[in-house]
């Protein structure tokens, strides 16, 4: 027992000299030991470990890298979701970021933190009593892939946190991280330098080389692209446990994580502009590629306030620097068939070089767009990549010696079905919901996790059912068997079965899920649900005419014309009728409403609540009649307030309007 303790305390010790050189080398660029003395260190823990098995920890330095590839990555749900920001362009813009959050807030001046915006994969780092856990990419907001297997090959994120040093700081030994994994320059070049020699693909950016090495199969690919991850964000369950922002980057860095040293408290917009400024003239000499700056307001309790929109927070916005410019010449403009049907005009260029990317074509978005820009093939154009992402065609520079003016086919380039375009619309549309060229992104919409929800059926399967020719639409999921799937790329038995399995599952779905997965034209998630509930079933929604859709609240002329023109094509009649064969559910449960007890009752959330998120709270308001409002009046009649609340508590006190805590809430929602 003595030695075991002993070889314990050796092991441990052995382990935190490893992290201490690992968080030199990979966070501070500071390395105390040579290479090989680091290696020396590592040989001598594998040789214990391996003489002692039953010694060896998933948060051991040994275990960064190891194990057979996985073959498919599983999903976790968020905690709190990880939102996008939404983009201020100018100063101007910034500035009324800035006067927004002051009338919400009744602030005169709010201080904010302003930090480098990283161009790379958001993840979220879960760690348990200070050992990392799991390791999720950002996915759709609401649910990410489980990476952690990757994740752990990232040397500059720690395994294990000091549960010491976090009880210092003030946090628990359950914390979520989240941040950037991104590549340097250096290694990125380094890279390409590789995959050149080795006639293996060559990268054009960075972020979509760090992307893919964390969403790869294998962990030892991850490895080899040396990425890096800067922390930026600091949770504990769905609340942000200090009551700075800033507090939170000091308390990372702390934590031996890699974060900003750059960033700055900024009082007042003005100095934030300065930052922005001041960072544009050094981007170009940093050691990673940064595309603008991330403004946040510095107190929790202001954030909490502000709250969010239904897609970002109001409390945080990211700056975009001036797009990056470059001319060249439109060699033919050509038009691609999209998933809905849509003709879009794309303009194909000799290619060019853009802040690191080699753009070769861009969208022309729709006619409107051609005859505005007065587009020709071979006229010179000024392209730019906006937001550093998205290439588009800015003006035309100089016009060519012949001008051929841009014509949209009558017939579907792809199919042959004729093109036809709905009064008052821009698009032009191929009407044939069989369209080859729709087919792979119709199947893997259908597919997604918002409509049909079936799992396993991602991008590299569809290319495979389609191009084999084994699935040709919708229906023809419903009729695969085991046979079709074995003997295809990455399908053994096992997961062809549970595909099958999914796919017979989601005969069971809600109606609103098969609308959205039909794919038609200006019919989103919302529509969807507005359409099953007032029609019920999908044969009713197909004979309706377009007054009768327009009486569907929230759906207008636009939306209607596209729901009958999508059902009065037979070959989409004949689809509906196969998928009914199947035993696709085509009618919708009408549940009758049993709990009225916030009937006709206003509330307004302000705070953080402990027990659940203030979008959870809000829901169950709904799901029991009341009615949930963002701003109090007279005529609101609760406010629930968490820890930190905002100027809405003030409010609420100065109108007698009735105030809950997170308790009486709850004991509101249990009365009968």
């Amino acid at each position: 027992m003595a030695a075991s303790a002993t070889l314990t305390k050796e092991i441990e010790k052995l382990r935190d000299e490893i992290r201490k050189h690992e968080h030199l080398y990979y966070v501070l660029d500071a390395p105390q030991i040579s290479d090989a003395a680091f290696d020396k260190l590592m040989r001598k823990l594998k040789a214990i470990e391996e003489e002692h098995p039953e010694f060896v920890t998933p948060d051991s330095p040994t275990q960064r890298v190891g194990g057979k590839p996985r073959g498919v990555f599983q999903t976790y749900r968020h905690a709190r979701p990880m939102m996008s920001l939404d983009n201020a362009l100018s100063f101007e813009e910034l500035g009324e970021f800035d006067r927004r959050a002051r009338e919400l807030t009744g602030r005169e001046r709010i201080e904010y933190v302003a930090e480098h915006k990283f161009d790379g994969l958001s993840l979220a780092l879960i760690y348990e009593s200070g050992a990392l856990v799991r390791g999720v990419t950002r996915g759709d907001g609401q649910t990410g892939e489980d990476v952690t297997v990757n994740v752990k090959a990232i040397r500059s994120i720690p395994l294990r946190l000091d549960l010491a040093e976090m009880k210092k700081l003030g946090l628990p030994g359950d914390i979520e991280v989240r941040g950037e994994a991104m590549m340097t320059r250096k290694a990125f070049e380094e890279l390409n330098r590789q995959q050149d020699a080795t006639g293996g693909k060559h990268f054009a950016n960075a972020r979509n080389a760090a992307a893919g090495a964390v969403r790869v199969l294998d962990p030892t690919v991850t490895a080899s692209r040396k990425l890096d991850f800067f922390a930026y964000y600091l949770l504990s369950g769905a609340r942000v446990p200090l009551k700075k922002h800033s507090q939170s980057l000091e308390a990372l860095k702390s934590l031996r994580f890699r974060a900003s040293d750059d960033f700055e408290i900024c009082e007042g917009i003005e100095e934030v502009e300065k930052y922005c400024t001041k960072w544009e003239g050094k981007r170009d000499k940093m050691p990673y590629e940064i595309d603008g700056v991330v403004v946040k307001v510095n107190d929790v309790g202001l954030q909490n306030e502000l709250g969010y929109t239904s897609k970002a927070p109001r409390w945080a916005i990211a700056f975009k620097w001036a797009a990056r410019q470059a001319t060249t010449l439109v060699k033919e403009i050509g038009f691609n068939v999209g998933r809905t049907g849509t003709l879009t005009p794309v303009a194909f260029f000799e290619p060019v070089p853009i802040g690191g990317v080699t753009v070769s074509k861009s969208t022309l978005h729709n006619m409107d767009e051609v005859e505005r820009l007065n587009i020709h093939a071979g006229d010179t154009v000024l392209v730019e990549r906006a937001g550093d992402v998205i290439p588009h065609v800015l003006k035309v520079v100089k016009h060519g010696k012949e001008e051929k003016p841009v014509i949209v086919p009558e017939k579907c380039p792809e199919c042959g079905t004729r093109v036809h375009r709905v009064e008052g619309e821009v698009a032009y549309r191929c009407v044939n919901a069989m369209c080859p060229a729709r087919r792979r992104e119709s199947l893997i919409h259908f597919a997604g996790r918002h409509a049909m929800n079936i799992d396993g059926l991602g991008d590299k399967l569809v290319d495979q059912l389609v191009e084999k020719g084994i699935v040709k639409d919708f229906a023809d999921l419903y009729a695969l068997k085991l046979d079709d799937l074995e003997n295809l790329e990455r399908m053994a038995e096992k997961s062809a079965q549970n595909l099958l399995d999914e796919i017979a599952a989601s005969k069971k779905n809600e109606l609103s899920r098969l609308i959205y997965g039909l794919g038609i034209g200006f019919v989103g998630e919302r529509t969807a649900q507005l359409l099953a509930e007032h029609f019920g079933s999908l044969e009713k929604i197909a004979d309706a005419g377009t007054e009768e859709l327009m009486e569907v609240n929230e759906i207008g002329p636009k939306v209607a014309a596209s729901v009958s023109d999508f059902f009065s094509e037979k070959a989409n009649r004949k689809l509906i009728d196969r998928l009914r064969e199947k035993g696709v559910r085509m009618k919708e449960e009408r549940r009758a409403l049993t709990d009225h007890r916030f009937a006709g009752k206003s509330f307004v959330f302000t705070g953080t609540l402990e027990h659940h998120s203030r979008e959870e709270a809000g829901q169950l308001v709904v799901s029991h009649g009341g009615k949930l409002i963002s701003s109090v009046s007279k005529k609101t009649d609760y406010v629930v307030a968490g820890s930190d609340p905002g100027s809405k508590l003030t409010k609420a006190q100065s109108l007698g309007v009735t105030i809950l805590d997170e308790a009486a809430f709850e004991k509101l929602l249990a009365k009968k």
